[in-house]
């Protein structure tokens, strides 16, 4: 991979941000180092072929700024299963538990299942359902703009998971194509459904927790609300049919701008293929004011099928 992707990346990953300085790695990073001095975050690494309790594992799918990701077979049934470790270990076991609770309450196709949650050798992991597949974060990385009729089709997986999600009651906060599955079937399913609310029991009404290119503008000031996810919807359906992002990582002097949606332009001027009732829909899904913005992933979905229909699927006269 490139310097440019790997610089996106990183750009992509999700940050804890403090409201009085928003856009401070330095002390993202400064704020990491306390907590882990602190004995809160306690990052534990697993190796292959180690073994933690039934469970041996096989490798590392991948890490981030909330927790590790591995490969593991069940041995008692030989399974494939994906752990969990979240790098929050220092916690009470209850409250270590309000995560796995949460996502077990959600029953869906389109969500990534959790299968239980264990403590073994004094490191809590949340063992999930493994996804044959990649990330769309990856998929796009490496193919660019995907066709439109399949961007469509993600869309819909997404927004069907997403409207599931609010139905119970329960934010994302983090939506990205980072935490989206696709398998080799071409099913998507969204993960880490409930981090980010998760992580805020032991964080301050100051604190902003989300990936900046993929947050509402009300997200940077702490007032997500279920529009927010749609508004990450909306950057994702954009990402997915240009293959880039509506915007860079926003700097503190681009917040006005974002809040008046000046940062945002249509798809199509990246992609001339893009039907302009799809780009419509994207350009609403992204609008700043919350009485403009779909207010339900349900609104975006029905409006995506009666788009759909326009569409000319490959290969069709």
């Amino acid at each position: 991979m490139g310097q440019r992707g790997q610089r996106e990346r990183r750009e992509r990953r999700g940050l804890r941000w403090s409201e009085s300085s928003p856009f401070s790695a330095f002390s993202a990073l400064s704020a990491f180092s306390a907590s882990c001095a602190r004995k809160l975050y306690c990052a534990h690494v697993f190796f292959r072929g180690q073994v933690i309790g039934k469970y041996r594992i096989v490798s590392a799918l991948g890490s981030g700024g909330f927790g590790s990701v591995y490969l593991a077979e069940d041995t008692w049934i030989d399974k494939k299963v994906a752990l969990k470790v979240p790098h929050k270990q220092g916690l009470d076991f209850s409250e270590l538990l309000k995560e796995p609770r949460l996502l077990a309450s959600m029953s869906h196709p389109n969500i990534v299942t959790v299968l239980t949650a264990e403590k073994q050798d004094d490191v809590f992991f949340i063992v999930m359902e493994h996804v044959e597949g990649e990330t769309l974060e990856e998929k796009i990385l490496r193919d660019g703009a995907l066709d439109v009729t399949q961007a469509l089709d993600f869309t819909c997986q997404i927004c069907n998971a997403l409207d599931h999600a609010h139905r119970a009651g329960i934010l994302h906060r983090d939506l990205r194509p980072g935490n989206m599955l696709v398998s080799e079937s071409g099913m998507l399913k969204v993960t880490d459904f409930g981090t980010s609310r998760f992580l805020e029991i032991a964080a301050h009404g100051t604190t902003v927790i989300g990936s900046p290119p993929y947050m509402a503008p009300e997200q940077f000031h702490g007032k997500a609300v279920f529009a927010s996810d749609v508004y990450s919807i909306g950057v994702t359906m954009y990402q997915m049919l240009t293959g880039t992002l509506p915007y860079a990582t926003p700097s503190p002097a681009d917040l006005d701008r974002l809040m008046k949606g000046e940062l945002v332009s249509s798809p199509r001027l990246r992609n001339p293929k893009v039907p302009k009732g799809i780009a419509d829909i994207v350009l609403r899904a992204l609008a700043p004011d919350l009485t403009v913005r779909y207010s339900k992933p349900s609104e975006v979905l029905e409006d995506v099928l009666a788009a759909r229909e326009t569409v000319r699927r490959p290969g069709r006269a």
